[in-house]
């Protein structure tokens, strides 16, 4: 494993970690407790030092999972959750001083922690990333030691940009992958001017760029890529990446046959760490070889610059308009 700097923190985190939006099972299947503890294990064992969780991930019982499996190891993990997407209606309003402080109250119960190591902002409305005073309450927990360092999960580039004005904002997470390329032409720069660390989320586009899926492929109803594809329940561009699944299909065939079907992932997940902006990825695992698969990463060789070039050329003729106008 390899190790980068993540931002601001000063922290030394791997640069394949661990996402654990459904690390207890397929998405819209049941919590399984002991096939989470034995993916996060794998995931440490390999080196993983950076574990991504949120409070409404299989409701609450991610954030309890995380935490029994960093208690009984004596690596150092650092520990990042999100709050905010409880909220119903997700608001604006919402995000003041007694919500906030409750979600990390009940985050800090979860874990049984006294302090977390980084609370991300869960995606919210764009008109919170200019609301001061809610970075200001951010600042007071992190002054009463509830909390080390924030950040924030963004839907847009224009939303990261504005993030970044305020110097307490450690981190970003942003969706970056081989179909969504627009955050390095202008955000990318920005967040290394102002040391921030970037945090590549749905880097393989919901699945789209393992290669396993074929224009027949079903998903069950409680998946959001069978319920979300439009955007009928959050922000479109949480399945696949905002790419049309027809489209992806059609385009997939390229993508494998730069980098052979069975390498795809792993080369996914290389492309985006050809970015030195990039502090780390954080792929998801719903079973242990998924682990495996996404930690080998760190052992490929660096692309060349024709398969950038390849990359870039795909997306640039496919998908640009489909991205570009929206996120």
């Amino acid at each position: 494993m390899k190790y980068r700097t993540l931002g601001k923190t000063g922290w030394k985190i791997s640069e394949v970690s661990l996402g654990t939006w459904q690390v207890g099972g397929k998405w819209g299947s049941s919590f399984d407790d002991k096939l989470a503890e034995s993916i996060l294990h794998k995931a440490i064992d390999g080196g993983v030092n950076f574990l991504d969780t949120a409070d409404v991930y299989s409701a609450g019982l991610s954030e309890k999972a995380v935490s029994r499996v960093v208690k009984s190891r004596h690596e150092e993990i650092f520990v990042a959750t999100k709050c905010g997407r409880r909220l119903h209606p997700h608001t604006a309003e919402g995000y003041n001083r007694q919500n906030i402080t409750a979600f990390i109250h009940d985050s800090l119960q979860n874990m049984g922690l006294e302090r977390i190591d980084l609370v991300q902002l869960h995606c919210p409305p764009t008109e919170v990333y200019q609301q001061d005073e809610v970075f200001g309450i951010l600042d007071d927990l992190k002054a009463e030691g509830k909390i080390r360092e924030y950040g924030v999960s963004v839907e847009k580039v224009s939303e990261a940009m504005e993030a970044i004005k305020h110097p307490g904002v450690a981190s970003v997470q942003i969706i970056f992958n081989m179909m969504r390329l627009k955050p390095s032409e202008e955000f990318f720069p920005a967040a290394k001017k102002a040391n921030v660390g970037i945090i590549a989320r749905v880097p393989l586009a919901s699945g789209l760029l393992t290669g396993k899926f074929n224009p027949e492929t079903t998903f069950g109803e409680g998946d959001h890529r069978f319920f979300n594809r439009n955007g009928e329940h959050f922000d479109k561009g949480e399945t696949f990446s905002g790419v049309p699944f027809d489209l992806a299909m059609e385009v997939l065939p390229t993508y494998r046959r730069f980098f052979g079907s069975k390498l795809l992932p792993m080369y996914a997940l290389k492309w985006i760490l050809m970015h030195d902006a990039v502090s780390c990825v954080i792929p998801g695992a719903s079973r242990e070889e998924h682990v495996d698969s996404n930690l080998r990463t760190s052992e490929l060789p660096e692309l060349p610059q024709m398969a950038m070039d390849d990359v870039k050329e795909v997306y640039d003729k496919y998908f640009r308009k489909h991205i570009h106008p929206h996120w």
